[in-house]
């Protein structure tokens, strides 16, 4: 944990950072939070919304990636299918989904400003890839064994070996983000241990908030 935290950004809310890798127990620990009161951006819930029915990315994504959409939105799989193998047609998604995701989270913390809440949280899955950090005080990386991740993003459905390995392909390593973080959380210790973890991070960011 670093010893001083860097200058807020927004106003009189702590902004922390919420991410790591694929299947690292990332959403599990945004739970917890939620569950403690503390605002949570979800930005993989943006992202569904933009690509669901009636979102504000379909009429873009269908232009540029023609009988990708139906009634139902974005059709996920299809969609994906034409992106993870081609790195120009992903940056081309990137360039619709991206624009529209920061206006949210710029909502986001604009009402969390107004409503006064002491800490908000940025669940970002590509936090550091995007920069994202660069707004954050605080960065917390969710993190477990390889072969546990492994277990667990296999688990998923329609995962197969060869899309995880192509969903790792676009992510910092988990190393590379530990590094990069200013909390590490477990989440292979169980959910009990993690939650303690968390709380007391809590805890310590909120007496260095007060200093």
């Amino acid at each position: 944990m670093r010893t001083k935290l860097k200058p807020r950004h927004r106003g009189t809310n702590l902004v922390i950072g919420l991410t790591g890798s694929v299947a690292m127990g990332k959403s599990t620990v945004a739970g917890f939070l939620k569950h403690l009161g503390i605002p949570v951006f979800d930005a993989d819930r943006v992202v569904h919304a933009l690509l669901g029915p009636k979102g504000k990315a379909l009429q873009a994504v269908e232009a540029r990636f023609p009988g990708t959409v139906d009634r139902k939105g974005a059709n996920r799989k299809v969609l994906g299918a034409k992106v993870f193998a081609d790195r120009a047609a992903l940056k081309d998604l990137e360039a619709i989904i991206h624009p529209l995701v920061r206006e949210d989270r710029e909502r986001f913390l604009q009402r969390a400003g107004l409503a006064r809440y002491p800490i908000v949280v940025l669940d970002v899955p590509l936090l550091f890839e995007g920069k994202i950090d660069a707004i954050c005080d605080f960065v917390i990386v969710i993190s477990a064994p390889s072969f546990l991740q492994r277990q667990r993003a296999l688990a998923r459905p329609g995962m197969t070996p060869a899309r995880l390995q192509s969903i790792l392909s676009l992510q910092w390593s988990d190393v590379r983000k530990r590094a990069a973080a200013d909390v590490v959380l477990p989440s292979g210790l169980g959910k009990r241990e993690t939650l303690r973890r968390l709380t007391q991070t809590l805890r310590l960011l909120k007496i260095r908030r007060r200093n």
